[in-house]
């Protein structure tokens, strides 16, 4: 295979709250955003080939997008620009403990607008795993291109990795959000799913969240980061649990898109089905995974923020994992 993972999702700027001015205005820093971008980033900085498939405008933003991804050695012949719609912006406020607000430039986004026949599936065709997640949920025609390119995947028999990746000011309601996320767990292997979105869904603990993933929907690994706790991985036969590094925290974005990449990077280094995985092969892809998003919050921004993998093994080896941040 040519790729090891190509993704079909959004591509946006993330505007992030960086001081107030004396009317309490933010002054916003621009850095490039979409959880697909950053969790295909995670996955090249451990070294892996990777693609992207999506829609972003033809405009400054939209150009500043496609040189981010092939700077981080993405491929991106399968990124189209549309000269009709303009680049998504999403514009991102902190409380005290750096935990984000979201509001959201997409009435409609470029992202939205990509159609199944603008979908490169040579892409799909050349890895081994094809990921998506629920904002190409939200609107048609996106919508209709995801379905199908899921279609097209699990045809040819590619492991699915999805990530629900919840936003709801993105969604007309609650739970037309519930249904679409939903979808995308029954179509999946591999799931990244995070402590809040597993209430969001079932009112439930991480722990049953991860059974009911795989008992459910078919799912041979649930991956459930529990934020500052640490993080869960379960298949139907072993299990691991971790704290993760205390570090200083300025800014959570792309941390768990960071996390996910970087546990499927360790996935493909194992080469194994992500149901025969054991509980020392659980460790191996969780302490690294758990490490890589918890540096990243140490600097603001997704794909500015990935560390490098050996500062990754050097924080691993430390073995000083907490249920905590300082």
């Amino acid at each position: 295979m040519k790729y090891d993972v190509t993704a079909l999702g959004e591509l946006l700027i993330d505007f992030a709250a960086r001081g107030e001015d004396g009317a309490g205005y933010p002054t916003m820093a621009a850095n490039p955003g979409g959880a697909p971008g950053n969790f295909l980033a995670a996955l090249t900085a451990c070294g892996r080939k990777t693609a992207f498939l999506g829609k972003v405008g033809e405009d400054a933003f939209g150009r500043l997008l496609l040189n981010t991804l092939k700077e981080a050695g993405i491929e991106t012949r399968g990124v189209r620009a549309d000269p009709e719609v303009f680049t998504t912006l999403a514009f991102v406020t902190f409380d005290s403990k750096g935990e984000r607000s979201f509001s959201f430039a997409r009435k409609p986004g470029a992202d939205t607008q990509l159609r199944w026949e603008e979908v490169d599936t040579g892409l799909i065709d050349e890895s081994r795993i094809f990921h998506f997640g629920s904002l190409s949920l939200t609107d048609d025609p996106a919508r209709t291109a995801t379905q199908r390119a899921v279609a097209y995947a699990r045809e040819r028999g590619k492991t699915i990795t999805f990530d629900p990746n919840l936003r709801l000011p993105l969604w007309r309601s609650g739970g037309e959000a519930r249904e679409q996320i939903l979808w995308g767990l029954a179509q999946a292997d591999v799931v990244k799913i995070s402590d809040e979105e597993v209430a969001f869904l079932w009112g439930c603990s991480p722990e049953e969240g991860a059974d009911r993933l795989l008992k459910d929907f078919g799912v041979s690994l649930a991956m459930v980061t529990l934020g500052p706790k640490g993080c869960l991985l379960k298949t139907a036969k072993s299990q691991f649990k971790t704290g993760c590094p205390r570090v200083k925290c300025v800014d959570t974005t792309g941390a768990g898109d960071i996390f996910g990449g970087s546990a499927v990077a360790r996935l493909l280094e194992l080469d194994k089905a992500p149901e025969t995985l054991t509980e020392d092969d659980l460790t191996y892809i969780g302490r690294y995974a758990v490490t890589a998003a918890s540096l990243s919050t140490q600097k603001p921004g997704g794909i500015p923020s990935i560390p490098a993998r050996q500062e990754v093994l050097e924080r691993c080896a430390l073995d000083n994992f907490a249920d905590g941040k300082e």
